[in-house]
């Protein structure tokens, strides 16, 4: 089994107290993000899980605890995201200069071949228009050249809730780079030079359009490919059925939960309520079996099977 922490939210960044305790404790509880009815446990013994997916854009609090998970031999990797987009888009999330050195210390401690660039998602708009993408991109990948080797690109999905949020802004105006196929072939062809010149391999992710006149390829974020070249063990190669149909990623379970992260991107699709998110903030229980709120009442799915760890 593969853990994805978090596609929903940024786990590192706001409940890395909770994920450990959760790992102390061998298991955890998730809600069906349609059905908040349906529960399951959630194995986290060791030997129950291949690898972690930390997705995050502040891994900081995480990484006083990655020794320990070590020390009970879990593999895991991390898709970083560094955007550099002003307040308007994005309104709590760390200076960009301040995330890169985050960056850099993640990747000398565990390694340039664990960690993986999320620039992500590009959104085109009066205040990232393509040359701006390209200055950020670049000056973004400068800095980081030598620290990562693979960088992966997306496209904002303006879904109705997206639109709304971004309609808020004042003074902002977007549009979808995918119906414009010029700007997105110029725009992808530049990311691809720049990509080339720092030593990273660039690719999409969760993406049906085509780049390959570009050089840009089709990338799975929950990578088989990469879990087997970096721990060289042999994990599921099946897609995994939940995400879109463009999706390349392999089978994995979400710890994560909607609408409960609080760095402010306006464009987000996991988090499209500041409310919301706020409120789920404050259920939040670094003790509970959840993430978000009380698990009691759950005593049956907290106490049907023993925990095994020998290390804990």
């Amino acid at each position: 089994m593969i853990i994805s922490a978090s596609r929903r939210t940024d786990i590192p960044a706001f409940y890395s107290e909770w994920f450990i305790n959760r790992i102390k404790s061998g298991f955890l509880l998730t809600r069906n993000p349609f059905n908040a009815n349906q529960v399951k446990r959630i194995s986290l013994l060791p030997n129950d899980v291949d690898a972690i997916v930390f997705w995050t854009r502040n891994p900081k609090k995480l990484l006083p605890h990655l020794e320990y998970l070590d020390q009970l031999g879990f593999r895991y990797y991390f898709q970083y995201t560094i955007t550099g987009y002003s307040k308007k888009l994005e309104t709590n999330t760390l200076h960009p200069l301040k995330a890169i050195d985050i960056f850099k210390e993640l990747s000398l401690k565990i390694g340039k071949e664990k960690i993986i660039w999320r620039y992500d998602p590009i959104i085109l708009s009066n205040v990232t228009p393509i040359p701006e993408h390209l200055r950020l991109f670049e000056k973004i990948a400068s800095l980081l050249s030598g620290y990562t080797n693979q960088v992966v690109i997306s496209f904002a999905d303006l879904y109705k809730k997206t639109e709304t949020n971004l309609d808020k802004v004042d003074g902002l105006e977007y549009s979808d780079i995918l119906h414009n196929e010029k700007e997105l072939n110029n725009l992808c062809t530049g990311l691809k030079e720049i990509a080339v010149k720092y030593k990273m391999h660039i690719t999409t992710c969760a993406e049906e359009v085509n780049l390959k006149s570009t050089g840009i390829e089709h990338g799975k974020c929950i990578d088989d490919r990469l879990i087997e070249s970096i721990f060289d063990i042999k994990v599921t190669n099946s897609k995994d059925q939940g995400q879109r149909s463009e999706c390349g990623c392999v089978k994995s379970v979400d710890i994560g939960m909607y609408n409960s992260c609080l760095h402010g991107c306006i464009y987000c699709y996991a988090t499209y309520q500041k409310k919301g998110a706020l409120d789920n903030y404050k259920k939040h229980d670094p003790q509970s079996s959840f993430l978000i709120g009380s698990d009691e009442g759950y005593e049956h799915f907290i106490n049907s099977i023993p925990i095994q760890n020998s290390l804990l």
